[in-house]
């Protein structure tokens, strides 16, 4: 039984050792919006609509202007995510007392399908392509504008223009921890936070969201293993070295008249459970199974900035 997952002892006191990636920020970055169908649609708004001015005066007897607000329906649909982990039923009656071998495989799995999510949302938002081709949503660092160059460099006033580009100002800050890691040591904004000329020491994101007046700043931290099954791991930060700063709506839906840079759709609940399998091992088994049905939108890309490269 040396390649079972849960190998038999007479005996077993250990302390489990089990790899995990951080805490994963795609929810935070793209909430999740419950929808109907699995096949859903939603509205984009044209933009002109909020902000050229009719005519509002009314004569005494006259008539008042007509507006008719237009938008665009867009059709989506929530793929299907999951994964599978077979268990013979030899592991599961020889499993340690203080071992649930549904649990962890359910755990385990979870975890797996949260990664893939992480990467994606992580694609999408840091994504030059996915931002409007103007001076007002997005930019390339690089040499002496990256924040890394702790001499030439000026984020903060970087990060107040930027802020003012898109219609709708931003409110969420989403960085790379390798980006972070730069940024809260640059001189200019600890100058900035304490409000001294001291070049060393360190801001805290709360410290960093007040100075710039969003609602809170957001940095991914996990990993992902882009080498093949089998090999030796490569991991690589799911966060590139970007920056975004972007307007996120909570409360916004697939049909209402809030505006949010992204979301993310959902169909139904996320799917958790065993199912019998007679087909594992010689006395069946039971299939693990973890899922769920999204899909991750970017409904309003004018209402973000990219940083692309901000760090070296």
């Amino acid at each position: 039984m040396a390649n079972a997952p849960f190998p038999i002892e007479t005996a077993l006191t250990a302390i489990a050792v089990r790899y995990r990636n951080p805490t994963t920020i795609a929810d935070q970055v793209l909430p999740r919006v419950p929808v109907a169908t699995q096949e859903f649609k939603y509205f984009v708004h044209t933009l002109a609509d909020g902000f050229t001015l009719p005519d509002t005066k009314v004569g005494r007897r006259s008539k008042p202007n007509e507006i008719e607000f237009s938008a665009t329906e867009t059709a989506g649909i929530c793929w299907d995510y999951g994964l599978d982990d077979p268990i013979p039923m030899a592991d599961l009656a020889n499993a340690p007392a203080n071992m649930d071998p549904r649990g962890r495989a359910v755990e385990g799995l979870a975890d797996l399908i949260a990664l893939d999510r992480e990467v994606r949302t992580a694609n999408l938002v840091f994504s030059l392509n996915t931002y409007p081709n103007s001076p007002n949503n997005r930019t390339t660092l690089s040499g002496t504008t990256q924040w890394s160059d702790y001499t030439n460099s000026n984020p903060v006033t970087a990060i107040l223009a930027a802020l003012d580009g898109p219609v709708m100002r931003p409110n969420v800050m989403v960085l790379g921890q390798a980006t972070w890691t730069q940024l809260r040591g640059h001189p200019r904004l600890v100058q900035a936070v304490y409000g001294t000329a001291q070049t060393a020491g360190v801001v805290t994101r709360e410290q960093v969201a007040q100075l710039f007046e969003i609602d809170e700043v957001l940095v991914g931290q996990g990993f992902v293993n882009t080498a093949k099954r089998g090999q030796t791991p490569t991991l690589t930060r799911v966060w590139g070295k970007h920056a975004a700063l972007i307007h996120r709506d909570g409360m916004a839906d697939t049909r209402g008249n809030r505006t949010t840079f992204g979301f993310t759709a959902q169909f139904g609940e996320r799917v958790a459970g065993a199912i019998p399998d007679p087909n594992i091992g010689i006395r069946g088994g039971e299939r693990i199974r973890v899922g769920e049905s999204v899909a991750e939108v970017i409904s309003a890309p004018d209402l973000g900035f990219f940083f692309q490269n901000a760090v070296a």
